[in-house]
């Protein structure tokens, strides 16, 4: 595509957003031409936040479903688009029933968190909800002395090793981009670049934490950054995290670990913001049920991360 019909496009949704009091929130894993028309840019949890503090009447998110879905159910009266509806998160697809509930029925003193990256409908189940950037936090403060995770063991693993006190119990999912990816490649990328701070994603199995300077989320990353003056990074998360890196820290080198894009977040695009713009297609719509059942915990998590 030309650099004129890019303008173009970017000009033309910047009028149409205006026009319809609607803010474009964009996750770190969007490329840099939606950072460029995004109002709000963050991780799950910094976004979270903002949904609740806004006036406009529409959002159009940029990410993976469960996020839209997320602005949806903490505010129902605003009108949530996908860019495209394919846009799934194949952790969030993970979560199976039957599982869970013989989970419940093995520790039926345990309190449900589930992560933020679950359907609308899995939420119902939770007490509360966490992100990557609050799931100690919440975990600490939750009175229950044993916790049902959903549905990503690798960041409950992290929380148990950082709450050695509770008893963290996963229930068995995974995110493929930061569990499959090329191990040669990420070791030779740290010993080419033996002083670069190595910033890893809790969701990346256990085995490769000791490789990293800190474990964090997305929005960590960037904090660690914009606090250090080393001249490289080494970041391992998705891809497009780089891009996002680049645009905030322009003079500093980030060098991805992972080499993998998650293809919900890439199935996002300017021309399919406009076409949500020009059509009003792709509107998240949830059942009452569940909108006023997912809320508790979502607002649970809000609260407790304080």
């Amino acid at each position: 595509m030309s650099k004129f019909k890019k303008m173009k496009i970017a000009s033309e949704i910047r009028r149409l957003k205006k026009e319809q009091n609607c803010v474009i929130f964009a996750h770190n894993y969007q490329p840099r031409e939606i950072f460029e028309i995004a109002d709000e840019v963050g991780d799950s949890f910094e976004l979270a936040r903002v949904a609740t503090n806004i006036s406009a009447e529409k959002v159009i998110f940029a990410g993976v479903k469960f996020m839209a879905e997320m602005v949806k159910i903490l505010d129902p009266a605003k009108r949530v688009f996908l860019p495209d509806l394919n846009s799934i998160c194949p952790m969030a697809a993970m979560f199976n029933r039957t599982k869970f509930e013989k989970l419940k029925s093995e520790n039926p003193r345990a309190a449900v968190v589930g992560y933020v990256n679950t359907t609308a409908e899995t939420k119902t189940f939770c007490d509360a909800c966490i992100t990557s950037a609050n799931a100690v936090r919440v975990c600490e403060k939750l009175p229950a002395d044993e916790i049902i995770f959903l549905p990503d063991e690798n960041l409950a693993k992290f929380v148990q090793s950082k709450i050695p006190r509770k008893k963290i119990i996963p229930f068995p999912g995974f995110c493929p981009i930061h569990c499959k990816f090329d191990r040669q490649n990420f070791s030779a990328k740290i010993a080419e670049n033996p002083n670069a701070p190595v910033l890893i994603h809790p969701e990346m199995p256990p085995e490769f934490w000791k490789f990293a300077t800190e474990v964090t989320s997305t929005g960590g990353i960037l904090k660690f950054v914009k606090n250090s003056s080393a001249p490289i990074f080494l970041i391992g998360t998705e891809d497009r995290m780089c891009e996002r890196l680049k645009l905030e820290f322009p003079t500093k080198k980030f060098i991805p670990l992972l080499n993998s894009v998650c293809d919900g977040m890439a199935a996002n695009s300017p021309e399919k913001i406009l076409s949500v713009l020009q059509t009003g297609k792709n509107e998240i719509v949830l059942p009452e049920k569940i909108l006023n059942t997912a809320k508790a915990p979502l607002e649970k998590m809000l609260e407790l991360s304080r």
